[in-house]
């Protein structure tokens, strides 16, 4: 009697489970707090990159208000002191104090890094989807365009466009935004040209969705697993990009604190003996290089849509 009574609340439990719609972890929010965790415990390295960027995103947040100096303030009596307890990293040419200075400027590298690839994420998936979902015509004068983008040196195309626009913040994030573009477009077109006569797609048609629809929520999440491994690996390399053009003195102007500057500051003493001024800026350049090209994998499993059980 039990046995048929448990059996009848299952079944009615099973009733309304289906009135309301499948129940799976991925539709909760809890279950996506989950899976994000699961993630992180996987893979130890995933969970140590993302340690190490909540500390930059920290340092640029709050940065500022921490630092023991001004980071502008110059100082005559304290030109070019070894680090000290004092002066964790020493200080420059004009007194400054090195920390201070490179923890400020995580702000600014951060911003033109994290700007920059997504303002090309955004036009080079759009770009990439329409080409990818249309072909045709559209698709060959797209392929046309990027193969015109991607016959220039990246870093030279950098170059022509922030000394024709003017070394500002903004023409900084436009440049590294244009010569990323190709990237995500490619990357995109290809797995919408891929998916797009799929079981799923046409299931979707049939079901009378349009196209903006079948793109937005069929396909693009399908496509996003690959393309987070190339943000991530975008990010350090829109990093490099901002520091490689102020070391050329085409990025920001000095005194403001960035990297970049920094570390082309600091190589005129380096024969001198003053290795700190360009060390502790190149070697905060090369973790952040490291924590995003390390967050790769990482970014890939939290989207893929066929990890989320």
């Amino acid at each position: 009697m039990n046995k048929i009574v448990s059996s009848a609340s299952d079944a009615a439990s099973v009733q309304v489970a289906t009135a309301n719609g499948p129940v799976t972890p991925a539709k909760s929010k809890s279950g996506a707090f989950a899976h994000l965790i699961y993630v992180l415990r996987e893979n130890p390295v995933t969970g140590i990159a993302f340690a190490m960027f909540g500390i930059l995103i920290f340092a640029a947040i709050f940065g500022p208000m921490i630092v023991p100096y001004d980071p502008l303030a110059t100082d005559a009596s304290s030109v070019l002191q070894p680090p000290s307890f004092a002066h964790w990293f020493g200080t420059d040419n004009l007194g400054r104090d090195v920390f201070s200075r490179v923890v400020v400027a995580t702000r600014l590298d951060l911003v033109i890094s994290v700007a920059a690839v997504a303002l090309s994420f955004v036009i080079g998936s759009f770009l990439g989807a329409i080409a990818g979902y249309r072909g045709g015509w559209t698709d060959i004068t797209l392929n046309r365009v990027l193969d015109t983008i991607m016959a220039f040196p990246l870093f030279v195309l950098a170059m022509g466009v922030v000394a024709a626009l003017g070394n500002s913040v903004a023409n900084i994030i436009y440049a590294t935004a244009i010569i990323n573009i190709p990237f995500y477009a490619r990357l995109v077109r290809a797995e919408v040209n891929i998916r797009r006569n799929a079981g799923f797609t046409l299931a979707a048609k049939l079901s009378g969705n349009s196209d903006a629809r079948i793109l937005a929520f069929h396909i693009f999440p399908n496509a996003l697993p690959p393309m987070m491994v190339q943000v991530s690996l975008n990010l350090g390399w829109a990093i490099l990009n901002a520091a490689g053009l102020s070391f050329i003195g085409l990025g920001v102007r000095p005194p403001t604190p960035e990297w970049g500057i920094m570390v082309a500051e600091g190589a005129n003493f380096i024969v001198s003996g003053e290795w700190w001024l360009a060390l502790f800026p190149g070697l905060s350049l090369m973790i952040a290089v490291l924590t995003f090209n390390l967050m790769g994998d990482g970014l890939r499993d939290i989207v893929d849509p066929r990890r989320r059980t």
